[in-house]
């Protein structure tokens, strides 16, 4: 008895001898299937070995200790903190009192039998092979084993004497040392051996060098020694090792003494949100972040979708190819007593049986692909893998969607290989087949619909991933106009030579299957535009973001110590020698009472001999929503305003003004040159400044005279007392010709601007302050490190700044989703014109049998893949970049929403408004254009046969 096994059984027989048998259609099938499960499975495993679990994120925080603490710097007052210890706050109400402050030893807060390990950072500049190199000093027994993990040793050993360090092998390269060298620093006479090189696994790209405590770094309470180095903002936690681990119970009570725990198994086990006092505090507000959870998880979502989409469009054609390729032997299935079961039944199975050997070959690749790529990834990202996370689950799941794909994909061609007359498959016969009128109907509707509902999730639902819902039955949509829009690309023949005009032709003819080809390389662009998009629109926001403080590799020196002024001229110098300056400015500031006071000494009033001045902003231009009343200097502005009136007030010119200055003056004395080195042409201001007025860029310091009131302050005693009062410092008020420089012009934080004759005239001494210098290129980190040596030989400490730009960040997972989107478009442009080159064979032979030269074959046979590329990577490039803008326009209804509760507040102005652009990847467009379907094409005539031999005549 038979029974549907063995049918089946007989049909996968059937599939594997005819796969085996043409071995060259079998492997673009497999290449199909296999191409996108490379992707993917290489993406799960990339994706999910970068990500870092709670206990491996631990492990390299605080090594195998069972707690980091720290001071709260509270003074001992009690803290609530939250699980992770991020967050933390002061008990009590400081509403009419000070925020406490003040130091803690942790060590006597501990619980009993606490083993603890001190751990000590801080910054410094330690001499290199170039001249001096700004360095993360750190002090922690590397080699103690509750470290382990925090550090990966890469060749020599941890320090085990007081003159022994390690040193990144990043600080190594940038420094030009090695394992064996001498390493000293500036302000210190004493010599440290380099006895060992390391890394840190979650920031590969850092300067840093590690010694035994209290061997290098300089105690913050004790007068610097000589055999100590100073540091920039050191500071010291504490490993702690605890039998039985640090409980939250534990942590609160070390939180009543003024020290914050970040607890192992409190992090790894966090309690319930009801039991963590800062969280039922009045004060706490905890922020959503749901909204750019959503945005990226919808991204990723839409990404994946459309993945999954070009695998079913990729297997899709291939199966069509393959089934009419075979059509004589399902004709002859079907002259034997075959039914339509048993060919679908063979189709089908043909679907199983290279879907299975996709799987498992897609797979495996995709595990080598990850495993040679991943030192080249984590540079990239700057951080190691936590381990090889292969999950079996993920990956058995990709491939039985390869599997599933396979069967799926063959079922349109099996249906329709069933529904074939018996005699037409016999003799060859393709018939006649009517255009289908309804398909592009629903296509239509379909794109309307799609792009409809990612409109509305973009910007009127908080369903982010309605966007990338919206966006795949849109493509869907344009996937189905694909052969009505194959027949509209058929009208520019006309414009084409005689081969384009002859591969197009028949590309139009047989929209069978010119179209699906079409359609896979659609997705698989679409895909890749995608991401390029978003990414884009995402760096152009941060890069909008960020504020240099001068032009790019500009340079910048400040002096503003007491004493330093007298220094001031020789590090002009030396900046000027050792970098590659075009253009210097020199920088100074007003004086008012002792020469020797430094900038900030007469800002406090503590001490008798040193002024301050302060620049006068006319009651007129100030901003509403800021100015308090000197007779009511408790009372909060804004509350005297609606609504409306605050946002009308946001958009006030009075209010735009920001308050960062670039170099730390109100007053800048400086000539036309420094207009030079800022960009700045404006021959008007470079007139005002010769005729002795003050250049204003904070406009609302000038007053109705077009003048600058500056009140200086030498009476220090009377400044503190009227201070207390809420009343204006006495002083005498000097007033000074002012040029408002345009809006559009660019200040780089600079507010004011003032000749030097203008403050001699007023009788108002000025000190050498810096220079600001432009150069011809960026200085390279050897010449920073020769300049940094240079100065240190004078004894100064100066404020000394590059400005490099913005830099982006590199994203691992955005990184991985564009590889695999340009893997799947190069491959599908290539696999699907390949398809569609295999069954256009009998019109190769056609032009062999008639004599045509080699050239000609090559050529038309380059010209139908490149066709076939131009078309899917147009249609996919605009399908692409609709997911790209509902995703940004979801991102910018979110931000906006939180900008304008924030407006009602008064907290913000018109200038804070969210930026979040919508940029085209220009430059990834014109390579998919020009470059897939030009290489595609090429690709085609290469490997295209000079000669073909001629098709033998079937017998009828």
């Amino acid at each position: 008895m038979k029974t549907w096994y063995h049918s089946w059984r007989a049909a996968i027989r059937i599939a594997r001898r005819d796969a085996w048998r043409a071995k060259g259609r079998s492997f673009l099938v497999l290449a199909m299937i296999a191409l996108p499960i490379i992707g993917v499975s290489a993406a799960d495993l990339t994706i999910r070995s970068h990500e870092l679990s709670a206990g491996q994120e631990l492990e390299r925080e605080m090594g195998q200790a069972d707690a980091r603490v720290r001071d709260a710097s509270t003074g001992g007052e009690p803290v609530m903190q939250a699980p992770d210890s991020q967050t933390h706050s002061a008990v009590g109400d400081f509403d009419d009192k000070p925020y406490p402050q003040g130091r803690t030893d942790v060590t006597k807060t501990l619980p009993p039998g606490a083993e603890v390990l001190t751990d000590t950072a801080g910054r410094a500049k330690l001499r290199t092979e170039h001249g001096l190199l700004n360095t993360q000093i750190r002090e922690v027994r590397a080699a103690d084993p509750m470290v382990k993990g925090m550090l990966s040793l890469t060749g020599g050993r941890f320090p085990r004497k007081a003159d022994e360090v390690v040193a990144t092998d990043y600080f190594l390269k940038n420094s030009g040392l090695k394992v064996g060298s001498r390493l000293t620093a500036h302000h210190l006479d004493r010599e440290y051996t380099v006895v060992g090189s390391y890394e840190l696994p979650q920031a590969l790209k850092t300067d840093e060098v590690v010694a035994l405590p209290g061997a290098l770094v300089a105690p913050l309470d004790k007068s610097l020694k000589k055999h100590k180095l100073p540091t920039t903002g050191s500071d010291t936690t504490y490993l702690v090792k605890l039998s039985g681990g640090f409980t939250w119970n534990m942590v609160k009570e070390t939180n009543a003494k003024g020290v914050v725990v970040e607890s192992r198994s409190v992090i790894l086990n966090p309690p319930p949100d009801s039991a963590v006092p800062l969280f039922q505090s009045d004060n706490w507000a905890s922020g959503s972040g749901q909204g750019q959870d959503a945005i990226i998880f919808a991204t990723i979502g839409t990404v994946v979708a459309l993945a999954l989409l070009e695998i079913c469009l990729l297997a899709g054609p291939a199966f069509a190819v393959g089934a009419r390729r075979s059509r004589r032997q399902l004709g002859l299935v079907g002259a034997n007593g075959g039914d339509r079961r048993h060919i679908r039944a063979i189709v089908l199975s043909g679907g199983l049986v290279i879907g299975a050997a996709a799987a498992v070959i897609g797979t495996v690749l995709g595990i080598a692909l990850t495993l040679a790529l991943r030192p080249l990834l984590e540079d990239f990202v700057g951080a190691r893998f936590g381990h090889f996370d292969i999950r079996p689950l993920e990956l058995l799941a990709i491939a039985l969607l390869a599997v599933v794909t396979g069967v799926m994909a063959a079922l349109v061609p099996a249906i329709t290989a069933s529904r074939q007359p018996v005699l037409v498959s016999l003799t060859g016969r393709r018939g006649v087949r009517k255009s289908n009128r309804v398909l592009p109907v629903i296509g239509l509707i379909a794109v309307v619909l799609g792009v409809a509902i990612a409109l509305y999730g973009a910007l009127m639902s908080e369903q982010a991933l309605l966007v990338g819902g919206g966006s795949v039955i849109a493509e869907l949509g344009i996937v189905a106009l694909t052969p009505t829009l194959v027949g509209l690309f058929g009208r520019l023949g006309g414009l084409l030579p005689l081969s384009p005009r002859l591969a197009l032709r028949d590309a139009v003819r047989n929209r069978g299957r010119t179209a699906p080809a079409v359609a896979a390389v659609l997705a698989a662009v679409a895909g890749t535009v995608t991401v390029a998009t978003y990414q884009a629109s995402a760096e152009a926001e941060e890069r909008a973001a960020y504020q240099p403080s001068m032009p790019h590799s500009s340079v910048s020196l400040f002096v503003g110590e007491a004493g330093g002024a007298r220094d001031v001229p020789g590090l002009r110098s030396t900046v000027q020698k050792m970098l590659p300056v075009d253009v210097r400015a020199d920088l100074d500031r007003l004086s008012v009472g002792s020469p020797n006071c430094s900038l900030y000494d007469g800002w406090g009033y503590e001490k008798p001999e040193c002024g301050s001045y302060t620049v006068l902003t006319p009651r007129a231009n100030e901003c509403p929503l800021w100015y308090t009343d000197p007779a009511r200097p408790d009372e909060d502005p804004s509350t005297k305003y609606s609504k409306e009136q605050k946002q009308k007030l946001a958009k006030d010119w009075r209010c735009q003004n920001s308050d960062s200055y670039g170099n730390g003056l109100d007053v800048t004395v400086a000539d036309a040159r420094l207009l030079k080195v800022l960009g700045i042409e404006d021959p008007a201001a470079e007139k005002a400044l010769a005729d002795g007025k003050v250049l204003a860029f904070k406009r609302s310091h000038v007053n109705a005279e077009d003048e600058i009131d500056i009140r200086l302050i030498t009476d220090v005693k009377a400044a503190s007392e009227a201070q207390a009062k809420s009343e204006p410092a006495p002083g005498r008020v000097k007033s000074f010709a002012a040029y408002k420089m345009p809006e559009s012009a660019n200040s780089w934080g600079i507010p004011l601007i003032m000749p030097a004759a203008a403050a001699k005239a007023a009788g108002i001494d000025t000190l050498p302050y810096g220079a600001y210098y432009s150069t011809d290129r960026m200085p390279s980190s050897e010449e920073r490190q020769r300049l940094d040596g240079e100065i240190a030989k004078t004894g100064s400490d100066p404020s000394l700044m590059i400005e490099d730009g913005y830099t982006a960040e590199n994203d691992l997972v955005l990184l991985a989703l564009a590889i695999f989107a340009g893997l799947i478009t190069i491959g599908a442009a290539g696999i699907a014109t390949g398809l569609s080159q295999a069954d256009a064979e009998a019109d190769l032979k056609t032009l062999a049998a008639v004599g045509a030269p080699p050239r000609v074959r090559r050529t038309l046979s380059g010209f139908q893949c490149g066709v076939v590329a131009t078309m899917g990577v147009v249609l996919g490039s605009a399908a692409g970049i609709l997911p790209a803008i509902g995703l940004r326009l979801a991102n910018r209804r979110e931000k906006m929403k939180w900008f304008e509760e924030s407006l009602d507040q008064g907290y913000v102005t018109a200038a804070d408004a969210p930026f979040v652009p919508i940029v085209l990847p220009w430059t990834t467009l014109l390579a998919l254009l020009i470059a897939v379907p030009v290489g595609a094409a090429l690709l085609a005539a290469l490997v295209t046969r000079s000669r073909g031999a001629l098709a033998r005549r079937e017998a009828s």
